[in-house]
């Protein structure tokens, strides 16, 4: 195993991917075609996250409690976004499910992608291939959206974000 030089924002996508996915298995080279990501980096993601105590030396079990905090505490330290030029894409953070059930905002926010609807500002999503993943699985688009709010949220936002994360994480 690599020395850990610190996590990659790639790394929560992968856990949140296969938070995603539930009880149903997985292995790598599933994740790897589903996510867009090589399995070479899908296996190091892996590496980083047991170190950090992310996920279990098996590989298998997430330590959702731990997520859940760095989510909580340092994601948006550690990946901030400030909200860009308007393009379009798809939508994000509080615009997107399923905040938008309960956050009636004006603004709109939306990874650049080439085939979105909408137009909003732009924030960078944790990796290129995120809208790509995202259009293909819905549970897992939510969240990737939570964790966006919670990198450009107030107050409000963040404190929905959190609860709907515990809903789904714990």
């Amino acid at each position: 195993m690599k020395n850990h030089r610190g996590m990659r924002p790639h790394d929560i996508v992968v856990l949140l991917k296969i938070a995603a996915k539930k009880d149903i298995p997985w292995m790598m080279k599933d994740l790897s075609i589903e996510l867009g990501i090589s399995a070479s980096e899908i296996s190091e993601s892996l590496n980083r996250s047991v170190i950090a105590g992310l996920i279990a030396k098996d590989k298998k079990r997430l330590m959702k409690q731990s997520i859940l905090d760095f989510l909580q505490y340092g994601l948006r330290y550690v990946y901030p976004q400030i909200p860009g030029t308007r393009v379009r894409g798809m939508p994000t953070a509080h615009a997107a499910p399923p905040l938008n059930q309960y956050i009636v905002n004006n603004e709109s926010f939306v990874w650049p992608f080439g085939d979105g609807t909408v137009r909003g500002e732009s924030i960078e999503p944790l990796h290129p291939k995120l809208p790509e993943a995202c259009s293909k699985d819905p549970d897992f688009y939510e969240y990737m959206t939570l964790c966006d709010t919670l990198r450009i949220g107030k107050a409000r936002e963040k404190n929905q974000a959190i609860k709907e994360l515990k809903k789904r994480l714990c």
